[in-house]
């Protein structure tokens, strides 16, 4: 059996009032986290569920160029697009709603001159082995998912 390979990741929050956090990841500039003002907030950031689709391109950016390093795939660009939909009685407590994502829409574009095949090998591995998606996929999420070239 192989040793585990263990990464640790930390963060630190310090709520501000309102619905609006401040969020410090490693040594970066702290930044603030918000609702939007039709959900009680000040709009003066993203909200954690923005936030969650934003991981799931930047994570499945980072993938890509990981296994398309592995397979040998060469593309000239990626762009994503993602949109979540949230029942919002969920957030309101009530019963047997998921606060969490119903369905997620997930685009990857790709500028690539690799055949469909060798595409979807790419997409397999991918989300596979995409830690976000599989955060999503294992809470029972819908994720659907469209590559173009």
């Amino acid at each position: 059996m192989e040793d585990k390979q263990l990464l640790t990741v930390e963060t630190s929050g310090k709520w501000l009032g309102g619905l609006k956090t401040s969020l410090s990841i490693r040594d970066f500039q702290p930044f603030i986290v918000d609702e939007p003002r039709n959900l009680g907030g000040t709009d003066e950031g993203p909200n954690p569920v923005e936030l969650v689709l934003g991981a799931l391109s930047s994570c499945t950016s980072v993938m890509i160029a990981i296994i398309a390093k592995e397979q040998n795939f060469s593309y000239e660009h990626a762009e994503f697009k993602n949109e979540g939909t949230i029942d919002l009685q969920g957030l309101m407590g009530v019963e047997g709603v998921s606060p969490h994502f119903q369905i997620v829409n997930f685009e990857v574009m790709l500028k690539t001159n690799e055949s469909d095949k060798r595409i979807a090998k790419l997409k397999e591995a991918v989300e596979s082995r995409c830690p976000v998606m599989n955060l999503l996929l294992d809470a029972g999420v819908k994720v659907e998912s469209n590559w173009i070239a």
